[in-house]
């Protein structure tokens, strides 16, 4: 039933509803902005990855640490 739900005339058909209410001058503009948002969530997304990566180790080595230290 829904196998072929999106043609590419699904895709002409909402280009031109988006120039109709938005106009031909802004879409550039929106594009951009949508391509900038983009950009920040993906570098938000690797910088929480590496700090999940990085601190993982240390909550393995701290009870070590902290042991060594009371011996």
């Amino acid at each position: 039933m829904l196998r072929n739900a999106f043609e590419p005339w699904h895709l002409i058909l909402i280009i031109a509803v988006l120039v109709l209410l938005f106009g031909s001058k802004k879409l550039p503009d929106m594009a951009r902005g949508l391509g900038r948002s983009m950009r920040i969530l993906k570098s938000e997304a690797r910088a929480l990855k590496d700090d999940e990566r990085t601190d993982a180790p240390r909550t393995a080595e701290a009870p070590r640490q902290e042991s060594a230290a009371r011996h």
